[in-house]
């Protein structure tokens, strides 16, 4: 009876591997580590802003309605709850890369009007944090071509005959990707170029203005 047992285990195994389920799994794992990794850097970006805009601030104070545009779109961005099952719902998904897409908008105003600032441009701290953005933006698209392979792969692999009859009898669903208008965002990332960049614990120069 054992052995019995041991010989239908064998052959369901042997059954769902022709039939694809291993495969759908795996690369169903791929396409959550990737967009874990793309969340991550997100939430990295939105953690650097708020000390950008209090360095900004100290020196351009009067610029009020770009830093509360950069402030407010990062709320939005960040009120939007991403777990792994986002992936599954389109529309939450298109929701959370527009706020994203937004959030790109306004730092891209904000870093524009800093060269109108040559003080600022020459403050330590915010060489720091231009530093660290623009390493910050290059990990953002890195993970996000990590995350439009795998889900490529992954979909591909979900429409293929017989596997389809496997990821429609498990729910196997295909998973949304970034759109052109994603990808147009993608290509005008916020511009953080500067000569020279400052360590990251570099303190801040004796005598600069104080944050408000």
């Amino acid at each position: 009876m054992r052995a019995w047992k041991v010989a239908l285990l064998s052959a369901a195994v042997l059954a769902l591997s022709g039939c694809g389920y291993n495969t759908l799994q795996q690369q169903d794992e791929s396409v959550k580590a990737a967009w874990s990794e793309v969340v991550n850097q997100y939430q990295r970006r939105a953690d650097l802003i708020p000390n950008l805009v209090e360095v900004v601030k100290g020196y351009a104070a009067q610029e009020q309605k770009v830093l509360i545009g950069v402030t407010e779109a990062r709320a939005r961005a960040n009120s939007i709850q991403v777990t792994p099952q986002v992936l599954n719902n389109p529309e939450l998904f298109q929701k959370y890369q527009a706020a994203q897409g937004e959030l790109t908008q306004a730092l891209s105003h904000l870093m524009a009007i800093t060269e109108n600032y040559p003080q600022l441009k020459s403050d330590q701290r915010f060489a720091d944090l231009q530093s660290q953005l623009e390493g910050t933006e290059n990990r953002i698209t890195v993970a996000r071509n990590r995350y439009i392979q795998a889900v490529q792969q992954y979909n591909v692999t979900v429409r293929s005959f017989p596997v389809n009859l496997t990821a429609k009898m498990f729910d196997f669903q295909v998973k949304p990707n970034f759109t052109v208008a994603n990808e147009q965002q993608i290509a005008t990332a916020p511009k953080v170029s500067f000569d020279t960049a400052a360590p990251a614990s570099a303190p801040a120069a004796a005598g600069q203005p104080a944050k408000q």
